[in-house]
């Protein structure tokens, strides 16, 4: 299954955060900011857990977490297809674009954690939240969220599609139809920026920047 669908947390509070990157302490300090409870808050995040942070396998195994719900970015992608592979022209993409952490925990290590946390990587997830729904996925969703099952893994891993400028100069701000919003990560922003009713939240924290955490509730009362 492409997107899992998560049902409303009525136990304590939901969040996204933006793409992490190995980042670890920095995500600890934003949950400890907000009183984050593992016992009854939800943690989602839109992908690229890993690379260009040298604690990218701490990130990896947040997975793993019974409150940590990730999706897959293109960075978990291509250090999947690596990993399988041990060498050769994906290894090289990879580790030029900041897969050396690897050598820091072990190959193996690396390994072990990315095969246990595979299944927990879907592509997409969607978070219902009273009578609202909150899609994400890494990249760029569908325009139509009901095609989200249908939809290229690479549109949703790799596509930049909505910062591509028209002829006067303006973003995509194309609404996704079927769904109240959608976050996602993958193009770093100076600050959260909505194009449509899409909010990008990748505030480069692995480039100086810093990492966003925002709950789903403040997402979905701020809908432009």
């Amino acid at each position: 299954m492409r997107c899992i669908r998560h049902g409303p947390n009525r136990k304590g509070r939901d969040y996204v955060v933006g793409d992490v990157h190995g980042q670890y302490a920095q995500l600890m300090e934003a949950l400890e900011r907000v009183d984050f409870d593992v016992a009854r808050d939800r943690l989602f995040c839109v992908g690229d857990l890993v690379d260009r942070g040298e604690a990218s396998l701490a990130c990896l195994a947040l997975a793993l977490e019974p409150w940590c719900f990730a999706v897959k970015g293109n960075h978990e992608q291509m250090a999947i297809t690596a990993l399988a592979e041990g060498g050769g022209m994906a290894w090289d993409l990879w580790q030029r674009n900041g897969g050396n952490w690897v050598f820091l925990d072990g190959v193996e290590e690396a390994r072990s954690t990315m095969n246990a946390a595979r299944p927990h990587l879907p592509l997409a997830r969607e978070i219902v939240a009273g009578h609202r729904r909150l899609g994400v996925v890494h990249a760029d969703p569908p325009d139509d969220w009901g095609q989200i099952e249908q939809t290229s893994s690479e549109h949703l891993l790799w596509s930049r599609r909505r910062f591509r400028r028209d002829s006067v100069g303006s973003l995509d701000s194309t609404r996704v139809e079927g769904v109240d919003a959608v976050v996602v990560g993958h193009t770093i922003v100076e600050a959260p920026l909505w194009l449509g009713n899409v909010l990008h939240l990748d505030t480069g924290a692995c480039a100086g920047g810093r990492l966003t955490l925002a709950a789903v509730d403040d997402i979905l009362d701020a809908i432009p």
